[in-house]
């Protein structure tokens, strides 16, 4: 077919995919477009992989989606799941039920009238307390004028005196009697809270022991022949055992498949069908690398034994010649070369601020923001502690203009606007960011369409605020500007490099009390 083979297995954790997988990617999309049946299922969103894999001399491809489809693990054209935790054979289904069961028990005693009248009976009684005692409050106030006035008119003393200690005695009965009414319809309550905990610890203990067991029956193979299940691979992570939902990822079910019937694995991809959802950024038919979360641990332990693609982060250059932009006796400002760490990270490879410290070896070098290590331009850095807490200052203040380039890819329609997306750290999948109005951080982006161009638009970006991944998610999420930036591995698609340019970056010098503009020209 004129295509050369992959020299070594993809690294799963990049979504640059072979053209053998494009290929494959591209009968596997025909064929779901064909089935009617799955249509308004795979339209709200699906991850769907596929595996080119040799055996016996033949080429050809493996298909495989994650999770479950049409209510089911197991479909012709696709392999199946590693454990189907819906055989009607297995443990899974019974143990649901009890577990259903238990929930419906909870739901049931929640929602009984008994309790529903029990809750509203503290609150009612709770709230004419108040206004009982706060009632005669007010009474014994005006009393104590009324007997002040009486003092001044010679009424003996010792009846002014018993009238105060009745009225302290009364106020105390009235707060003891509802107290006893409060703690009586609590003693009734309190029995049908016990209830419900008493139900919820035995669902917690029931779901526990019910996922220990999925994940000890999810008995994953490598390209060794070898085997452990997902409780023995997670046991040296730091989160000890595995996400819900771990091991129904497509990857995983692909190579597994591959193993126990004799193919070698040759290159894999995974890319998304449908609608995005609401908080993760999908795209309809982008690759994506997989997650990290569920999927690195599995596929670091499935993949010993292939030859694999090393990390390409890991193998960009060290960009010894670094352009100065700006210098001065307490700050220096570089052009960042794209592909380049801000600041050491688990790369092995040189960042920016540990090479800025060789050249200013007197000085304490600090980074005041961050650049992703794929975007390029201007990087701020302090020589000393104290200009460095200056210019985070002026950043949290907001009192620092930043100005990023950026081609998108896609057509934005409106000429200027503001985007305003919370932004949260998705748990399952580091790095990814995620929209969250309920958890998100405030981020504000204002942008501006410089140019509109085969496909693609030129924009402006003019940030407020500096969430992580920030411009990437405003510009990719359907809620912002619905078009990824052209080479975002992350969010959109990948290309030469990450189209994104921090061209300029104005401030008061703290020290100088000069305006300061730094800039460098867009390079794409």
């Amino acid at each position: 077919m004129g295509v050369e083979l992959p020299r070594q297995f993809t690294f799963p954790f990049c979504n640059e995919p072979h053209v053998l997988s494009i290929m494959a990617a591209k009968r596997l999309r025909s064929y779901l477009d064909s089935r009617e049946d799955w249509r308004d299922e795979l339209q709200q969103g699906k991850m769907m992989g596929v595996l080119v894999a040799e055996m016996n001399g033949e080429i050809g491809f493996l298909a495989a989606f994650s999770g479950n489809l049409a209510h089911g693990n197991n479909h012709e054209y696709f392999v199946p799941a590693v454990y189907d935790l819906l055989s009607r054979d297995g443990f899974f289904p019974p143990e649901e039920a009890q577990i259903s069961e238990i929930n419906a028990k909870i739901k049931e005693e929640e929602n009984s009238a008994h309790r529903q009248s029990l809750i509203s009976q503290l609150s009612e009684a709770t709230d004419r307390s108040k206004s009982e005692i706060d009632a005669y409050r007010l009474l014994m106030q005006n009393s104590k004028i009324d007997r002040d006035k009486r003092r001044q008119e010679g009424v003996d003393e010792a009846s002014l005196i018993a009238e105060s200690q009745f009225q302290k005695a009364e106020l105390k009965r009235i707060r003891t009697r509802w107290q006893q009414v409060i703690d009586d319809i609590k003693t009734s309550l309190a029995a049908s809270d016990k209830k419900i905990a008493d139900w919820k610890a035995e669902r917690k203990q029931r779901s526990q022991a019910l996922q220990l067991r999925i994940f000890r029956n999810f008995v994953m193979l490598n390209a060794r022949g070898e085997s452990r299940d997902l409780c023995e691979i997670f046991s040296t992570t730091p989160q000890g055992v595995p996400p819900a939902g771990t091991g129904e990822c497509a990857a995983p079910k692909l190579l597994q498949y591959a193993y126990s019937h004799g193919y070698k694995p040759l290159a894999m991809a995974e890319f998304w069908v449908g609608q995005s959802p609401k908080e993760e950024i999908r795209h309809d038919g982008h690759f994506y690398p997989s997650c990290k979360a569920k999927c690195e641990p599995i596929l670091n332990w499935m993949l010993q034994g292939l030859d694999v693609e090393p990390n390409p982060l890991e193998n960009l250059s060290q960009h010894a010649d670094i352009e100065v932009l700006y210098d001065d006796e307490w700050i220096v400002a570089v052009n960042k070369p794209e592909g380049m760490l801000s600041v050491p990270g688990k790369l092995s490879t040189m960042s920016l601020q540990e090479l800025m410290q060789q050249h200013y070896p007197q000085c304490n070098i600090e980074v005041v923001h961050r650049l992703d290590m794929a975007t390029s331009g201007v990087l701020l850095f302090a020589k000393t502690s104290e200009m460095h807490k200056a210019l985070q200052a002026l950043f949290e203040s907001r009192q620092v203009a930043k100005q990023y380039v950026a081609l998108l890819d896609g057509i934005v329609e409106s000429q200027r606007g503001i985007i305003d997306l919370p932004i949260i750290l998705n748990p399952d999948d580091r790095p990814r960011q995620m929209v969250s109005y309920t958890h998100g951080k405030q981020a504000i982006t204002h942008y501006e369409v410089v140019e509109r161009k085969d496909g693609k638009t030129r924009v402006n970006f003019y940030p407020v605020t500096g969430r992580t991944h920030q411009l990437r998610v405003h510009a990719s999420h359907p809620d912002g500007l619905n078009a990824p930036i052209v080479g975002d591995t992350l969010y959109g698609t990948h290309a030469s490099r990450l189209y994104l340019h921090a061209q300029s970056i104005e401030f008061i010098h703290p020290i100088t009390s000069a305006k300061v503009k730094i800039t460098t020209p867009c390079p794409f």
